[in-house]
C-alpha cells in the first residue's frame, strides 16, 4: 500500500505562519526556538521548525503545545493568529 500524502490544510498553513510571526516578533532565530522546545522535553531541530514554518511539515498537536509554551502563549492563541494575542 502506498503512503498517503498528508496535505496541509488552511488551518495548518495559518498555524505555520503564526508561529513564524510570533517567533520573529520575539526576536528569536529558528535555532533558539527549537532549542527552547527541546529544553521543554520535545526534541526539535531548527530544520524541523523551518519545515513547519515553510509548510513542508505538519505541526501536530504535540508540536503545537510545546511551541506555544516556548513562545509563552497558549496553543489557542497560535490557532487564532497573531491578532488574537
Amino acid at each position: 500500500m502506498a503512503a498517503r500524502s498528508l496535505e496541509i490544510g488552511p488551518a495548518g498553513i495559518w498555524t505555520a505562519r503564526t508561529i513564524e510571526i510570533l517567533r520573529t516578533e520575539r526576536g528569536l532565530a529558528q535555532r533558539q526556538l527549537a532549542d527552547r522546545v527541546t529544553a521543554l522535553g520535545h526534541p526539535m531541530s531548527n530544520t524541523m521548525l523551518s519545515r513547519i514554518e515553510r509548510v513542508q511539515r505538519r505541526c501536530d498537536v504535540d508540536d503545537l503545545v510545546v511551541i506555544a509554551e516556548a513562545l509563552h502563549v497558549s496553543p489557542l492563541a497560535i490557532l487564532q493568529g497573531p491578532g488574537a494575542i
